[in-house]
C-alpha cells in the first residue's frame, strides 16, 4: 500500500478522530474488562514458585545424598582382606609391612637403621590395619627402618593377631 494509492485517507481519518473524541466509555467498563482479561489469561506461576519449603528442602537432601554416594562410589577400594589396598602395605605371614614414605627415597637411603619398639594398635588402625574394640588396649611388636636423620621410612609389624 502506497500513500499516493488513497490520497483522502489523511481526511478521513481526521474526522474519524473527531468522532471518536466524544466517545467514551463508563467508568466502571475497563476495569471489569481488565479483571475478566486477567481471569481468562492468568499467569500461571512459574514452577520453582509454587514449590513450598518442603518441597525445597526435601529437593535439597536429594541432592546432598547424591553428591554423597556419588563421592563414595568415586573412591578407590580401601580394604583388601581386611586391610588398606595401598601398595604401601603388605601383609605375609602374619605380620605387616608398611612404607610410610616412597620406595625410591627408602632405597635411596644410604645408613638406614632398624630399631625395635611397641606401637599401640589405635595407631595402626589411621595406618589402615584392622582394630577391634577387644585389643584397641595392645600394643603391637614392630621393627621401625629409620633414615640417617632420624626420620621413620618404614614399620614393620611382627604379629598382628
Amino acid at each position: 500500500m502506497h500513500p499516493d494509492d488513497f490520497p483522502d485517507l489523511d481526511t478521513r481519518l481526521a474526522k474519524l478522530r473527531t468522532a471518536l473524541a466524544d466517545v467514551d466509555a463508563p467508568r466502571c467498563v475497563e476495569k471489569e474488562l481488565m479483571q475478566a482479561f486477567h481471569r481468562q489469561f492468568a499467569r500461571e506461576r512459574p514452577w520453582y514458585r509454587r514449590l513450598g519449603f518442603l518441597e525445597w528442602s526435601a529437593g535439597a537432601a536429594c541432592v546432598l545424598v547424591c553428591a554423597a554416594v556419588l563421592g563414595l562410589l568415586s573412591l578407590p577400594p580401601r580394604l583388601v582382606d581386611g586391610f588398606d589396598a595401598n601398595p604401601l602395605v603388605r601383609v605375609e605371614n602374619g605380620s605387616a609391612f608398611i612404607a610410610l614414605d616412597s620406595f625410591e627415597r627408602i632405597e635411596a637411603e644410604p645408613a638406614p637403621r632398624l630399631v625395635e619398639t611397641e606401637v599401640p594398635r589405635t595407631m595402626l588402625a589411621a595406618l589402615g590395619l584392622p582394630v577391634t574394640p577387644e585389643n584397641a588396649g595392645e600394643a603391637v611388636r614392630a621393627e621401625m627402618l629409620v633414615g640417617a636423620a632420624g626420620e621413620p621410612l618404614a614399620l614393620r609389624l611382627t604379629s598382628i593377631d
